[in-house]
C-alpha cells in the first residue's frame, strides 16, 4: 500500500471537507469536529490496534479511516457515515488505493455512527472506540455557560479521557476524569449510554472486555 496516513492528513481536498463539515456542525450547535478530532480518532484507534498486535497495514488503514471518518458532515449530519464512506471511496480510488484497502476504510467510516452502525471488523471497532471516547472540555464551542445544553455540560465536565488496551487482561479500559460539580455520572449516561454499549460491542469484536471507570471508580 503506497498511500499513507501522512498523505491523507496533508490532502487539501479531504481537509476542505473536514473544515466545511465542522463549520456546518458549528452552525447546528454541535461540538468541535475539526482536524484535531480527526487526528485524535486516527491515532487513538491506531494505538489500540498496535497494542493488540495488528499488522502495520491494518494500523495504517485505521489511521486513514480515522482521519476521514467525519467528512460526510459537509453533506449533512444525517447519514454522514454513509455519505462519508461513499466520498472516501471516490477520493481513495482517485489516489490509487486498491479496492481491497478501500473496502476496509469505507466499512469503518460507514459503520462508525451509533444510529446505523456497529463494529464489523478490527479497523471499524478501533474507530468506534476512539471516536466515542473523544469527550473533552475543549470540544465545546458555546462560550456562554448559562446556555449550555446537556451535550455542552457533559463535554465541559470531562477533564480528560484515557483509553488503554491490555491484551494480557483482555481489557479495553476507558477512564474519565470528570468534574462532578459540573457534570454528574448520570448526566454522562443520559447522552452516552448508546455510545458506551457500542464501545462494548467494539471491544468484543477485538476479543476484549470493555471496562469503564469515572474518576477511577468502576461504572461498567
Amino acid at each position: 500500500m503506497n498511500l499513507t496516513y501522512q498523505d491523507i492528513k496533508a490532502n487539501k481536498e479531504i481537509n476542505q471537507y473536514i473544515t466545511m463539515g465542522n463549520e456546518i456542525l458549528g452552525v447546528l450547535g454541535y461540538t468541535d469536529h475539526s482536524q484535531k478530532h480527526a487526528v485524535i480518532v486516527a491515532e487513538r484507534a491506531a494505538g489500540v490496534l498496535e497494542v493488540l498486535g495488528y499488522s502495520k497495514k491494518e494500523i495504517e488503514l485505521c489511521k486513514i479511516a480515522g482521519f476521514m471518518h467525519d467528512i460526510g458532515n459537509c453533506v449533512n449530519r444525517s447519514d454522514h457515515a454513509h455519505s462519508g464512506a461513499i466520498m472516501a471511496m471516490q477520493i481513495l480510488r482517485s489516489l490509487g488505493m486498491s479496492a481491497e484497502d478501500i473496502s476496509v476504510v469505507i466499512s469503518a467510516i460507514g459503520n462508525h455512527d451509533e444510529k446505523t452502525g456497529t463494529a464489523v471488523n478490527a479497523v471499524s471497532a478501533a474507530i468506534i472506540l476512539a471516536d466515542k471516547t473523544d469527550v473533552r472540555r475543549n470540544r465545546v464551542r458555546n462560550k456562554k455557560k448559562s446556555s449550555f445544553d446537556i451535550h455542552d455540560r457533559v463535554n465541559f465536565g470531562v477533564l480528560s479521557t484515557e483509553l488503554t488496551a491490555n491484551p494480557e487482561k483482555k481489557e479495553i479500559h476507558l477512564n474519565l476524569e470528570l468534574d462532578e460539580e459540573k457534570c454528574s455520572i448520570l448526566d454522562y449516561f443520559e447522552i452516552f449510554t448508546e455510545r458506551m454499549l457500542m464501545c462494548r460491542r467494539a471491544s468484543e469484536m477485538l476479543g476484549m472486555h470493555f471496562k469503564f471507570t469515572v474518576n477511577e471508580r468502576k461504572v461498567l
